[in-house]
């Protein structure tokens, strides 16, 4: 399962997030923007890890005097998928 998730308020503008077939566990997260090392390397910290270790953790990180950061929108993101599979 393929999402698109239009961020707001980041440097960054979109993410793409695949989930395995279980729709918990995070195949791959890739970042549209924003800034590319540290995407990267959040992508791969999160690769492999279901919804509910991960959404905890990034949810409320702000960046700068931003209100949110592109962790936080990978949360809101991830609370969306959750919110389908609810359904």
């Amino acid at each position: 399962m393929n999402y698109t998730y239009k961020t707001h308020g980041t440097c960054s503008r979109q993410i793409d997030i695949e989930m395995e077939d279980d729709g918990e566990t995070i195949k791959s997260v890739s970042f549209t923007g924003g800034c590319n090392g540290n995407l990267k390397g959040i992508s791969a910290l999160v690769k492999g890890k279901r919804i509910s270790e991960v959404r905890p953790v990034l949810c409320g990180i702000k960046c700068g005097f931003k209100q949110t950061s592109c962790p936080d929108q990978l949360a809101a993101a991830l609370g969306e998928i959750e919110k389908k599979n609810e359904k």
